[in-house]
């Protein structure tokens, strides 16, 4: 999975310009990141990345580069 590709993903997801998340943005400073978000992003990464990721995992992010790296994780599973 390429980091871009994973960004501009979740750009699409929060109804935002593409270009917007780059990495180190605070998860909390979106005010459309809520449970719905991240029901749609665990969709989202078994539809287009094949990845299972519970809301657990991804909890524990902080920002965008975080929910990356959890992602990537559960990809090398």
């Amino acid at each position: 999975m390429d980091k871009a590709e994973f960004f501009l993903a979740l750009d699409e997801l929060l109804e935002l310009k593409p270009g917007t998340i780059t990495g180190p943005e605070k998860l909390s400073s979106f005010d459309n990141w809520d449970s719905l978000a991240v029901i749609s992003l665990i969709a989202l990464a078994d539809e287009k990345f094949n990845i299972v990721l519970g809301s657990d995992a991804i909890a524990e992010a902080q920002t965008f580069d975080e929910l990356l790296t959890i992602v990537s994780q559960n990809n090398a599973d």
